[in-house]
């Protein structure tokens, strides 16, 4: 029995593609082609026949993927997107980057994603787009939103940032909405090795206009269409993705076969009920990016587990609509009450490939030795 357990390990998994990674980084070493070069081509091309969209876009990181997604689309100023609070911050700048306002709606306490009935409710006549988040690799219950916004008339664009291999029936996530975001932050599923994204969509039009976006407007060079930004991936993290992206689904597969066995060992330990383990919606295919339960006195129990170095964090101790740099919105404790009660109770738990039964087994013990 191990006596600790991180987090997270990637470097376990690193090892077993180390040679391959380090012969795409060399291959672009020598190309001297290092921005936007043949190894992006490469990626957006698998990428966008991975998510079964027609157009993938690489870019800088996820953040800059969110605002792409958005602008591309066509959110701008004085359009309001109704956005989830639970989520990290970039889900929300990314609106204000854009040009426009946030609405914040609460959560589905089961799923803890953007509630669509709560998102219905705070439509008004500024309303523009809806900007759901994949969180914790679980899409959101995409029937319910498509039909807010098809009576609406909204646009619905895909925080998909950690859901690289989720599916809602049988479309992945990044190929539900206008347009679709992801961050391959080096903690994602699917991984560079520093800040990479993409924006994905059906669309010819929004699949252009981020394009252009991305490189400062250009279309043609030095000729600027609209004021864009720098937002272009290099071609060494494109490399690192080509090689992971080969070996992602593998990742996943890893990943619910941890969760699955997360759910035998809580049930052995007759934690069920005294803990709330992840629900997964019948149509959805999650993707197990992170892998979070709710706990009663949950910071003492995280306590716990570090005095006893087993790994773990919060996503997310404060939502997004308390955060002091968005004060001027006008929400208050009590605003979103889901929400609120989910920051103080969630914690994330140990999950990544190369992850042991036994380092599993030693967490659930230290967890049901605190409530004991």
């Amino acid at each position: 029995m191990p006596n600790a357990v991180p987090l997270l390990d990637f470097s376990r998994e690193y090892r077993v593609h180390r040679e391959e990674i380090l012969a795409a980084l060399e291959l672009v070493a020598d190309s001297q082609k290092f921005i936007l070069g043949p190894e992006v081509d490469r990626f957006e091309a698998a990428a966008a026949e991975a998510l079964q969209a027609k157009y993938a876009i690489g870019c800088a990181s996820g953040t800059d993927a969110l605002w792409l997604a958005l602008a591309a689309a066509g959110v701008g100023p004085g359009d309001e997107v109704i956005t989830t609070p639970f989520s990290f911050f970039a889900s929300t700048s990314a609106i204000l980057r854009a040009g426009a306002t946030p609405v914040f709606a609460d959560i589905d306490p089961v799923t803890f994603n953007l509630s669509a009935a709560a998102a219905e409710a705070a439509i008004t006549p500024g309303t523009r787009a809806v900007l759901p988040v994949h969180l914790y690799g679980q899409p959101v219950d995409w029937d319910h939103l498509q039909q807010v916004a098809d009576r609406h008339k909204l646009l619905l664009v895909e925080d998909a940032a950690q859901a690289w291999g989720a599916r809602w029936k049988d479309t992945p996530a990044g190929a539900l909405g206008i347009s679709a975001a992801f961050s391959f932050y080096p903690t994602k599923n699917l991984a560079a090795m520093g800040d990479a994204g993409l924006v994905s969509t059906n669309d010819p039009a929004v699949a252009d206009r981020a394009r252009a976006l991305r490189t400062h407007g250009m279309r043609k060079r030095y000729f600027h269409d609209e004021v864009g930004w720098n937002a272009r991936l290099d071609s060494f993290q494109a490399a690192v993705l080509n090689v992971r992206l080969k070996y992602v689904n593998e990742g996943n597969a890893e990943r619910a076969q941890i969760a699955e066995n997360y759910l035998h060992l809580f049930q052995q330990a007759d934690l069920i009920g005294t803990v709330t383990l992840p629900e997964t919606l019948s149509h959805a295919h999650s993707a197990w990016h992170q892998y979070v339960i709710r706990a009663p006195r949950r910071d003492d129990l995280r306590a716990h587990l570090t005095n006893h170095q087993i790994g773990t964090e919060i996503y997310y101790p404060l939502p997004i609509h308390l955060q002091p740099a968005l004060e001027y919105l006008g929400y208050k404790h009590g605003s979103l009450p889901h929400t609120e009660q989910a920051a103080h109770e969630v914690l994330a738990l140990p999950i990544f490939p190369g992850l042991r039964l036994e380092e599993q087994e030693l967490v659930v013990q230290r967890i049901a030795e605190f409530y004991r």
